[in-house]
């Protein structure tokens, strides 16, 4: 897309640490505003990549202001544990996320980057109606390891008892400390997979270890599923098919139908995660369709 939106970077401070949030205002705004968090195993990715830059726009083009959060990073430890990445066109590999690698990049582990995003909500609501926004229009929302972030500030959210989400939006998240054992259906789609494109129970527990920095994997605000969820915010999670990180979102589907918190689930037939990092990809373009269709129902339900 082009670079017509008046994008700008605003630095924050919270949990001692500095981070920035970039402002992609919608041309058009329909009220609604999202605090949205890219992936990268907690340890890398940054705001240029496809899945935050090209993510914000589309759902700018919609209608949904968004504020990208270039949280803080983890630690590069578990960097050994990632599978070697398979080359697929239209998709950045990790070498292309310079910044996120740079040697001078402050890093920390949990819970630095959870208290961020709740800071950045807090500016969001104060700021929207700058951009066209509602405060009481505010959701938050990530990928993968953003969406883990993202759905551990709305129950943080939640606990604090002040203002909540509109809504939350998962995008394959990883939501265990251990992931669910995948079923028969999932394993024989993963085991089509070429190895980098797979997240190995070792890998797995690796980057989350690294992320957790001795925490307990049972950290509600860390790892929500398997937890009580009741009064989160409404929810919209979309799952890949041929995702490892699959079972965790849909046992945190029915975590929330329990806890009788609105969810609604889409599950991309064969996508693999991380699409939001292709450029073009039909999986994007209708994630971003459903995102900002759902956005708006739930901010209308305020009206």
């Amino acid at each position: 897309m082009g670079d017509s939106l008046q994008i700008r970077d605003v630095v924050l401070t919270a949990a001692e640490h500095d981070f920035s949030l970039r402002v992609y205002p919608a041309p058009e705004p329909d009220g609604t505003v999202l605090v949205w968090l890219h992936g990268g195993a907690f340890m890398f990715g940054d705001l240029e990549m496809p899945e935050a830059d090209e993510t914000a726009r589309q759902l700018a083009a919609r209608g949904t202001t968004v504020f990208s959060l270039d949280y803080t990073l983890a630690p590069l430890d578990a960097l050994q544990a990632l599978p070697v990445p398979e080359p697929i066109e239209g998709m950045p590999s990790p070498e292309q996320f310079s910044a996120s690698f740079a040697a001078d990049r402050v890093r920390a582990q949990y819970p630095v980057a959870s208290l961020q995003v709740v800071a950045a909500f807090d500016w969001a609501r104060e700021h929207a109606a700058e951009f066209g926004g509602r405060a009481d229009a505010v959701a938050i929302g990530g990928a993968s390891a953003g969406g883990n972030l993202a759905a551990g500030a709305a129950l943080r959210l939640r606990d604090r008892g002040t203002a909540q989400p509109v809504a939350q939006v998962l995008i394959y998240p990883v939501l265990h400390s251990v992931l669910p054992t995948p079923d028969a259906e999932l394993e024989a789609i993963l085991a089509e997979l070429p190895p980098g494109l797979r997240f190995p129970p070792e890998a797995t527990r690796a980057i989350n270890a690294n992320y957790l920095g001795g925490a307990s994997g049972d950290e509600l605000y860390a790892f929500p599923g398997g937890h009580d969820v009741r009064g989160a915010a409404p929810a919209l999670i979309v799952t890949s098919e041929g995702d490892e990180l699959r079972p965790s979102a849909e046992a945190y589907v029915g975590d929330l139908a329990r806890g009788g918190v609105d969810v609604a689930y889409v599950k991309e037939r064969a996508a693999i995660h991380g699409f939001l990092n292709m450029v073009g990809s039909p999986a994007a373009g209708r994630t971003a369709d459903r995102v900002s269709s759902f956005l708006r129902e739930r901010a209308g339900g305020l009206a």
